[in-house]
C-alpha cells in the first residue's frame, strides 16, 4: 500500500505511514473499516495526508469488495499484464504503482517502475516521444529492454535513472556536462555542439 499513499512524498516517508498503519491498526482490512478522519491523523507527514488517507481507504475498500479480504495473492496466477490491468481498476492505482506492486514485492515480475524522474530522461534521451505519459513510455521501454534482466535489474534501473533524475537531469535545469550517459543522450549531444555555453 506504500505506492498508494506515496504521491510527491519521498520513500523513506511512505514506508513510515505504512508501518505504522499496520502497528496501529493490524491488518489492512481494519485499515479499511477505520474512520478515515482517524487514519489521516497518521498519514500527517506525506506530502499530501488528505488525498493519500482517501486513495488508500477507496483501495482497500475496493479490494476487500471484490476479493472478500486486503489479498492479491490471485495475481500470482495471471499473466504479467493481466495482473498489473487488474489492479489498475482499483482507485488510486495506475501503471507506476501496478508496477510497483508486481516489481518490488514476492511477485517478484521483471517489469519497469516509470516515475518523473525516469519518464523526463527517457524523453530527453530520446527513448520516449516528448508528450508520453507513464503508460506510454512504460509501452514504449519495455519492449527495449534486455530480456535477460531480472526484477532486481529492472529495480535497480529504476533506482539509478531517479538518482540521475536528482542530480544532473532536474527537470528545470541540467548538468548535461558532466552527465555520465551525456554520450547516449539527444539533449546531451544537442547541447555538447552547441557549445560551452549551453551546459
Amino acid at each position: 500500500m506504500q505506492g498508494v499513499i506515496g504521491a510527491r512524498s519521498k520513500t523513506i516517508v511512505s514506508n513510515t505511514s505504512t508501518d505504522r498503519l499496520i502497528a496501529d491498526y493490524g491488518s489492512w482490512e481494519a485499515v479499511a473499516k477505520a474512520p478515515l478522519e482517524e487514519f489521516t491523523e497518521i498519514l500527517s507527514i506525506q506530502t499530501f495526508p488528505e488525498l493519500s488517507a482517501q486513495r488508500l481507504k477507496d483501495c482497500l475498500t475496493a479490494i476487500v469488495e471484490k476479493r472478500g479480504a486486503v489479498d492479491l495473492r490471485h495475481l500470482s496466477n495471471l499473466p504479467t499484464e493481466e495482473a498489473m490491468d487488474w489492479l489498475e481498476t482499483l482507485p488510486g492505482i495506475a501503471r507506476k504503482i501496478s508496477a510497483q506492486i508486481m516489481n518490488t514485492s514476492t511477485f517478484d515480475r521483471p517489469v519497469m517502475v516509470i516515475e518523473g524522474h525516469h519518464r523526463r530522461i527517457m524523453q530527453r534521451m530520446g527513448l520516449v516521444p516528448p508528450k508520453a505519459d507513464t503508460l506510454r513510455a512504460y509501452n514504449a521501454l519495455m519492449p527495449v529492454l534486455p530480456e535477460e534482466w531480472s526484477a532486481a535489474d529492472m529495480d535497480e534501473h529504476h533506482l539509478l535513472l531517479k538518482k540521475l533524475g536528482q542530480s544532473h537531469c532536474r527537470p528545470s535545469r541540467t548538468d548535461c556536462a558532466a552527465c555520465p550517459v551525456r554520450p547516449d543522450c539527444e539533449t546531451g549531444r544537442a547541447k555538447a555542439s552547441a557549445g560551452p555555453a549551453a551546459g
